[in-house]
């Protein structure tokens, strides 16, 4: 498999010279996330008291969807346009935080939304460290 890291590596054409380990953390962040929540968001259809989980199951699908997104652009890696990294990165980042916010509170219950918590609680982090390097 692929390592994220070794793909960043080989840009030689990237010009706006982030560090790639940074690049590589974040972008495999996304990843997991993406993951993370979209099981999270099918477990939650399948329990019992899904009518109740509904708000938990949108808001795990339009992080999934946010994260990609952010993953994709963030991986294109030439000539990044930092105005659209950043908004991404924070848009991510908030998606995250709202996933995270009820799915932690059904994680003593629900095993999907424990993982799910935790990987979008590290994606936030991630987007966040890197919106640090990316601001003036």
């Amino acid at each position: 498999m692929l390592q994220t890291r070794e793909l960043f590596d080989s840009l030689a054409s990237r010009t706006d010279h982030l560090d790639p380990q940074l690049l590589a953390t974040t972008a495999d962040a996304l990843l997991e996330c993406e993951q993370a929540v979209t099981a999270c968001a099918t477990g939650m259809l399948a329990e019992k008291e899904n009518d109740e989980l509904r708000l938990a199951i949108n808001r795990d699908l339009d992080c999934a969807d946010v994260v990609a997104a952010t993953r994709r652009v963030l991986t294109r890696g030439t000539d990044a346009d930092h105005a659209l990294l950043n908004v991404q990165l924070e848009a991510s980042a908030v998606a995250c935080e709202l996933s995270y916010e009820l799915c932690s509170q059904h994680a003593r219950h629900h095993e999907h939304c424990r993982i799910s918590a935790q990987a979008t609680q590290h994606a936030m982090t991630a987007c966040r460290e890197l919106l640090q390097v990316l601001r003036p």
